[in-house]
């Protein structure tokens, strides 16, 4: 046996997981595995497809054959991406630029095979679609139309040109998103005197502390700009200048004068997808992604955002009015700038319903906020979660849980991690590392995890969470149980592989939860006495639900708005980035215009993230999740026909349309009715 030979058998990425449920045995796993497994594991998926190309067309030898061909690639590459946003190095960033480029080439030589789509082809001409299950006929009507829409029918010219573009668009992408976190990681905000501390609460002092001395303690306390660090600090610091200077570091990332400006490939991302786009015969990169969305194309897309700008715009501008006119009369602040309103914000918050994040957080132990969301699962949808210490895990922070049916069969793992570290990407997102399928007779369950940025423990506290932190755990929850109930024959079409504007229904949903008196008794306890939230606080609570929604609103039709400029159709090669950003947002813009501050060039959800020309699905899928949440506030909050019915939407994943799902479950199409009378913006 050849030296290589031996090196790949003992590659652990090769062989059959011998872990509980076939977890990945992440303490086995070194960065020197990743390259040659995924090499191998190419040259298995390539063969797979020869073997698909020697049989005869059929539903079963070409489009299930093709689902199930190259798992091990995706199971490779899954566990290295994710890793790659959870815990990154330097030395993982470098793989990255050597195996993204492997992957696209590796997709396009299955995506642009002539034999292969003329198999697909005769197979979706030839078959009775009537004959199908739902989930065979969904899988071979997605198989073929992503066939053509990546370029299965282009000739060999336009093909090379093809490839071309997604390699650079992978290395791009990548750029850009390393280029984020390298500002993000770079930037401290250093404090020497205890008046620079001025108004932070104490937990927000100890993490202070703390990130000073993981910084390398220059001063005593630190700020950078990881959400559990800068949201606190922007929310509670009496110092206005230094308030000033965090948020234009945050509005300085991706555009700085360093090596890790996005001006550029802000432009160059953009260029290749209206390039790619129009190769395929779209006239723009909007048009092609909106083809496969319930929304279909950008008009409707315009239409939808314009809408609710319409109806938002009076409540924004109130919004701002009211705290403007606070910090005026509280503090002679004027003009109310964007470094300023969460502070004014969150004190005017206090003087009319009595609470704040300072006298919350006690209450909202992580330990208890995730045994709560555990427990709401379980009373709608009979699943229990039990922490497996004996399953591995990437990091020591990083717990997993088997989850189980209402039998006690096996359901699916899930993993969490929740707080920031330097290997980390910002911001928080539901992942996967196995989906739900059928293996013959066997049924594969799914291997979900939760990624965050939470506030961690102090020297003198376990990990407390805002109330903003609270309803992004359980926001993410929601992603998680799409994953974790997911049930059919074909990964493709279960869990989250869904419509983009239908994937966030079932995670925004969950964050309603988080409103009702009924839940909030649950995991609402004081971490140190046990004591419940107190009712007044929490009718408070309640009542502060939507405080400022119709500036909320505007903020979020910004960047969907934003999104939309960069894609909805196509800008010229050398366009000014800022100028894009400043006219596209000016008709949502509240505050006096900050100079040199950009939202675009750390733009991860559209630019190396998965929403470009899709970030308009976080207020698409709010409609369809108020109105289905009526359902759950008409019938009760547990009800079991309801839990049911909606169980049934997420199990279904991919297999059903969209609005099919929507309508079994609710009776009829979506209103946008109950959105608005949430939003205060009726």
């Amino acid at each position: 046996m050849s030296k290589t030979q031996n090196t790949l058998n003992k590659n652990p990425l090769l062989q059959e997981f011998s872990t509980p449920f076939n977890t990945p045995p992440f303490e086995e796993i070194h960065i020197d595995h990743y390259l040659p497994a995924l090499k191998v594991a190419i040259e298995v998926g390539k063969t797979e497809v020869k073997e698909i190309l020697n049989s005869s067309p059929s539903l079963e030898n070409t489009i299930v054959a093709l689902e199930n061909a190259g798992k091990r690639v995706g199971l490779i590459s899954g566990i290295f991406y994710n890793l790659n946003t959870a815990e990154t190095t330097d030395a993982m960033q470098d793989l990255a630029k050597e195996i993204s480029p492997l992957l696209s080439e590796y997709g396009n030589d299955i995506m642009l095979n002539a034999d292969l789509f003329k198999a697909i082809e005769t197979v979706y001409k030839q078959t009775d679609i009537s004959s199908l299950s739902p989930e065979d006929a969904m899988l071979l009507n997605k198989t073929y139309r992503s066939f053509v829409r990546n370029g299965a029918g282009l000739n060999s010219k336009e093909k090379t040109a093809l490839r071309d573009i997604d390699i650079k668009l992978s290395q791009a992408t990548l750029t850009f998103s390393e280029n984020v976190l390298a500002d993000t990681n770079d930037y401290v905000l250093w404090l020497s005197t205890e008046d620079q501390l001025e108004g932070l609460p104490e937990y927000a002092v100890q993490g202070a502390k703390q990130t000073a001395t993981e910084k390398g303690g220059k001063t005593p306390w630190a700020i950078t700009l990881q959400m559990p660090s800068y949201v606190p600090f922007m929310t509670y610091s009496k110092v206005r200048e230094l308030r000033k200077e965090l948020f234009l570091a945050k509005g300085k990332i991706g555009n700085s004068e360093n090596d890790n400006n996005n001006i550029e490939w802000v432009k160059t991302i953009v260029d290749l997808r209206q390039k790619r786009a129009q190769l395929l015969g779209y006239s723009d990169h909007a048009a092609f992604t909106l083809e496969e969305r319930m929304a279909k194309n950008s008009d409707t897309v315009i239409d939808f955002l314009n809408d609710l700008l319409i109806k938002a715009q009076p409540a924004g501008a109130r919004d701002y009015e009211l705290v403007a006119t606070f910090a005026s009369k509280l503090d002679n602040v004027f003009p109310l700038e964007k470094w300023d309103f969460s502070y004014y914000s969150e004190k005017l918050k206090l003087e009319k319903f009595n609470i704040d994040d300072q006298l919350l957080k006690p209450y909202f132990s992580l330990q208890n906020v995730e045994k709560g969301a555990f427990e709401i699962a379980q009373k709608l949808y009979g699943i229990e979660f039990i922490h497996r210490p004996d399953i591995q895990v990437y990091h020591p922070e990083v717990k997993a849980y088997e989850v189980l049916e209402e039998n006690g069969d096996h359901l699916a793992i899930f993993y969490t991690d929740y707080h920031p570290r330097a290997g980390k990407k910002n911001g928080a997102w539901m992942t996967s590392y196995r989906s739900a399928y059928k293996q013959g007779k066997k049924t594969i369950r799914p291997h979900i995890s939760i990624v965050c940025n939470f506030s961690p423990p102090t020297g003198t506290a376990p990990s407390l969470l805002t109330f903003q932190e609270v309803t992004t755990l359980f926001h993410e929850f929601g992603h998680a149980l799409h994953g974790i109930l997911g049930k059919g024959r074909h990964a493709s079409l279960t869990g989250t592989s869904v419509f983009w504007d239908f994937v966030e229904l079932p995670s925004q949903i969950m964050e309603n939860w988080c409103y009702q008196k009924e839940a909030l008794n649950l995991f609402a306890k004081h971490y140190q006495t046990g004591s419940p939230l107190p009712l007044e606080w929490v009718d408070n609570l309640v009542k502060s639900a939507n405080f400022l929604e119709g500036y909320a609103t505007l903020r979020q039709l910004s960047f969907g708005l934003l999104d939309m400029a960069w894609y909805g159709k196509p800008l010229p090669k050398d366009c000014d980035v800022a100028q894009v950003e400043r006219s596209t947002m000016e008709p949502t813009e509240l505050f006096p215009q900050v100079s040199g501050t950009l939202m675009s060039t750390a733009f991860n959800h559209i630019f190396p993230g998965g929403y470009s020309a899709g970030y308009y699905s976080y207020k698409w899928a709010e409609v369809l999740e108020a109105d289905a949440f009526e359902a759950f506030l008409e019938k009760g909050l547990y009800d079991a026909e309801t839990a049911s019915a909606f169980k049934v939407l997420l199990e279904s994943g991919g297999t059903v349309h969209p609005m099919t799902l929507f309508e079994n479950f609710r009776g009829r199409k979506p209103k946008v009715e109950p959105l608005l009378k949430r939003a205060g913006i009726a």
